[in-house]
Parts: C-alpha cells; structure tokens; sequence
C-alpha cells in the first residue's frame, strides 16, 4: 500500500483480527495485504489495553514456538517409529 494512504478500517479490523484470534504471523499478514509490518505492529500496539503491548508480541512468539514444537515432535516421533537395522 502507498505511502500516506489510510487504510480502510474493515480491512485494518480483519487485518488485526487474523494476527490475533487465528495466529496469523505479521509478515504474512503484511505482504499479503500490502501494508508495511511496521504499520500492522502500530495497529496491535494501539488496541492493547494499559498499554502492554509486547502481550500481544509474547503470544505471537509463543504461537510460533508451539508450531515449531510440532514439527520437532512429528519429526521425533517418526524417527522413534523407523524400524532399526
């Protein structure tokens, strides 16, 4: 999106919403609507309450971990699985 452009607050909202009820990493969110991850990151900043925005950050992060943690477990686990010889 251009410089100095407003986005429309529907998209803004849906934009927020998928980072923070469906984990939708910001980058993603980013190129897929075109709108600069510095932009996005104000948005989640500005609709914290008491101002704790790195809440918001924390459960990103974790989101992220948790899904790496799976893919090391799957991994783990077929590995346990592969027959020995």
């Amino acid at each position: 999106m251009p410089v100095g452009l407003h986005t429309d607050p529907a998209i803004k909202a849906e934009i927020v919403k998928k980072i923070r009820d469906e984990g939708m990493r910001v980058t993603d969110a980013a190129s897929t609507y075109g709108v600069h991850y510095k932009t996005i990151y104000g948005w989640l900043k500005d609709g914290v309450v008491n101002g704790n925005s790195s809440l918001v950050l924390q459960v990103n992060r974790l989101k992220k971990e948790n899904e790496q943690l799976y893919n090391l477990l799957g991994r783990a686990t077929a590995e346990l699985k592969r027959p020995k010889g």
